[in-house]
């Protein structure tokens, strides 16, 4: 893993952050209820965190494998510009989404916490990982957040990019006034 000095240079030319979800914005807990209604809980924080950023200029996404309605309802919540759910292989999915968005490879960061994740995470600017990631996850981080995934964590990487771009002190004042 990175020393956070060191990855500050790949930080700062973040402008888009996606992430898995299950595991990631969740903490990989599904509800299910008679008739296949499903429940999945997401923390305040990490939705705050991604709409610090979108109001920073940055794009946020979400890329699942498990299409699921709870994760289209939270999408819908925050607003955020991308949406992937399908069981279609993820680089794929982000390899796309980057080209039609006119993204590079360097300029995104991605959450991630499992096998499912490991070609997105191998190729991203800024690979991060929960604190609770599989080990395989976790192997090829630069970041590793100290929250567990659902509890935080993409709060984390997104202060971080903040921070990194110079943009965070500024939020404080705003948030402070």
């Amino acid at each position: 893993m990175a020393f956070l000095a060191d990855l500050r240079p790949r930080l700062r030319r973040i402008r888009v952050l996606l992430t898995d979800v299950d595991g990631v914005l969740t903490d990989a807990g599904v509800f299910m209820g008679t008739g296949g209604v499903e429940f999945k809980r997401f923390d305040i924080r990490d939705g705050f965190g991604l709409k610090l950023l979108q109001q920073e200029g940055i794009k946020v996404g979400f890329v699942s494998a498990r299409p699921s309605a709870a994760t289209l309802a939270r999408a819908e919540d925050l607003g955020i510009d991308f949406l992937h759910q399908s069981s279609a292989p993820k680089v794929q999915a982000v390899d796309e989404l980057l080209n039609q968005a006119g993204f590079k490879w360097e300029e995104l960061a991605y959450m991630g916490d499992d096998v499912l994740d490991l070609g997105v995470l191998k190729r991203a600017g800024v690979a991060a990982v929960p604190a609770d990631a599989h080990e395989s996850a976790r192997n090829l981080a630069q970041y590793i957040a100290t929250a567990r995934g659902g509890h935080g964590a993409v709060r984390e990487i997104a202060e971080l990019i903040l921070q990194a771009q110079g943009r965070w002190p500024g939020l404080l004042t705003k948030f402070a006034s």
